[in-house]
């Protein structure tokens, strides 16, 4: 029987082992899409304690509580933070087969040094330890420790860039670069939607009262970005892409009527998210930039719990939604004006790994290797089988040697051992495929493979180097 968590973990093959310690462990992390907050890197903000680390923010957790049958005292609630510590423990022992379980000992292993089984045994000894570990890390310091070279946050348009801008002038190694996401422009019914044209027209300089000031606005803000070194866009499709594109007048008259006060339906919804992606598409390839699809979550089932606690609490779940032909509409009609850009789908439906995977080639040129990508494996796919699904069905469809890899999507500045979870995995399959004579023994080319996946393909398909 193997020991749990040892230095073999997830490797499989002795060819999985070698690709892995000589090739794949040691190199520098690329997380090209996370949540983190620039202003606490650039504060070197430091924890009171393992709780507002491990269970300030982060949903996945709070689920298995909940469906543990845990208090929301114990959760988002008033309850002291030892006491939320000590749940959590309680809990995780029941979590064999999620990636939470592992996720939290290698946390515990790489950032604390502390090899523990995590139970409600433990948890006191380990509240005293990890505490004590912990009161010598700040922010820079977890960046540093997983060797972080390049770490993009999710900004909105509007904001000022500031903490950008202080890290950029820092003696902090890691590159801390925005990318852009412009849910809140998306969201053309919310009651907000007024307020923030106000908010972007102010540091535009503009009065947005159409959608052709909207557009120019937001492209005045990617100049904005892209000299803080921003290179990567980011949007939620969280709805069907309509397969007819809208006319520009049909948009100025959706855009006209929500100014007027009128809520709009589903279908002018619709029609308005797609021409602002097209309309933003275009100027993202203008400027070279890549454009990251997260195509698929189905947010805030539970009305109850959005009243009281808000979004991104933990009350989403995968979407059956149709997408491929909105889809395809949308690339085709950025390209037949050769202006679409790199652009990554992110699938959160696995039913849906085949369909997005296969749209790959139909765009494929020679202005990047892999113009479009099959996004990594995310949220409710991001754990053992879901990664190796997404890297099979890839390397059945498409290039795998060309895959941009794993990023967190994470608000934990804790989560960068999910780099080394998806690298062994990466390597299992790898090995297991040369082990089966499905691929040749071939080191150069394996060592390349290797590599690239974990840390070149990024770095050149987003251009880091040109920041």
């Amino acid at each position: 029987m193997k020991s749990f968590l040892d230095e073999d973990f997830l490797l499989d093959s002795a060819t999985s082992r070698r690709l892995y310690r000589q090739y794949a462990a040691e190199l520098p992390i690329i997380d090209y899409h996370s949540h983190l907050s620039a202003s606490e890197i650039a504060a070197r903000k430091r924890f009171r304690n393992i709780t507002e680390l491990w269970l300030g923010g982060d949903h996945y957790k709070w689920r298995l509580m909940r469906m543990a049958r845990m208090s929301e005292r114990l959760i988002t609630g008033d309850a002291g933070d030892r006491e939320k510590f000590i749940a959590f423990c309680s809990v995780l022992p029941q979590a064999i087969g999620n990636p939470v379980y592992h996720w939290s000992h290698l946390e515990l292993r790489r950032i604390f040094d502390i090899d523990t089984v995590i139970n409600e045994k433990n948890a006191p000894d380990l509240w005293d330890e990890v505490n004590r570990r912990l009161a010598t890390i700040d922010a820079w310091s977890f960046l540093d420790q997983a060797k972080v070279e390049i770490l993009c946050t999710t900004d909105d348009p509007a904001d000022d860039l500031k903490a950008h801008a202080e890290l950029a002038q820092s003696g902090l190694r890691t590159r801390v670069l925005p990318s852009f996401r412009p849910d809140r422009a998306m969201a053309i019914n919310d009651p907000r939607f007024a307020a923030y044209l106000a908010t972007l027209g102010g540091v535009t300089g503009t009065q947005i009262t159409s959608f052709a000031n909207l557009i120019a606005a937001l492209e005045c803000r990617v100049g904005y970005f892209d000299s803080h070194g921003a290179r990567v866009s980011d949007h939620a499709i969280d709805m069907p892409l309509p397969e007819r594109i809208g006319s520009q007048r049909e948009i100025e008259t959706m855009f006209s009527r929500r100014l007027e006060g009128a809520a709009l339906d589903e279908e002018s919804v619709a029609q308005y998210r797609l021409g602002l992606l097209i309309a933003l598409g275009r100027v993202y390839a203008q400027r070279g930039w890549a454009m990251c699809l997260h195509i698929g979550a189905q947010r805030n089932n539970c009305s109850r719990q959005f009243t009281g606690l808000g979004p991104d609490t933990g009350y989403d779940s995968i979407s059956d939604m149709p997408i491929s032909r909105g889809l395809a509409r949308m690339l085709d009609s950025l390209d037949r004006d050769d202006l679409l850009p790199r652009t990554v789908l992110f699938c959160m439906n696995p039913n849906m790994n085949e369909v997005l995977s296969s749209m790959l080639g139909s765009f494929a040129d020679d202005t990047a290797r892999s113009k479009l990508q099959f996004g990594p494996a995310w949220w409710f796919n991001d754990h053992k089988e879901g990664n190796l699904r997404q890297l099979r069905t890839l390397a059945s469809h498409g290039l795998l040697g060309t895959f941009v890899g794993m990023t967190t999507d994470s608000r934990s500045l804790a989560s960068f051992p999910r780099h080394e979870y998806f690298r062994r995995l990466l390597c299992r399959l790898l090995g297991r495929w040369v082990e089966d004579g499905e691929y040749p023994d071939d080191e150069d080319a394996l060592a390349q493979l290797v590599r690239d996946v974990c840390y070149n393909n990024a770095k050149t398909y987003f251009r880091f180097s040109a920041t």
